[in-house]
């Protein structure tokens, strides 16, 4: 028995060593999709971060023309 389970054991770990071989040369992913993402949630965060601080700044302006 301990034969077989040698030559199982083998057998595994070269197939293991060739399939990560090659994989590591096929393996290039495209992440254009993502960082056009990323910039557009960036524009967008900073855009309501401007909006909030200008409101922030004009508060009482906005506040005495709602409650005249």
């Amino acid at each position: 028995m301990s034969k077989k389970s040698k030559r199982r054991a083998s057998r595994t770990v070269s197939a293991s060593a060739s399939v990560s071989s090659s994989g590591r040369s096929e393996f290039n992913p495209d992440y254009s999709v993502i960082k056009r993402d990323l910039k557009r949630i960036g524009i967008l965060a900073g855009s309501f971060l401007m909006v909030m601080i200008i409101l922030a700044l004009f508060q009482n302006q906005i506040l005495a023309i709602f409650l005249k």
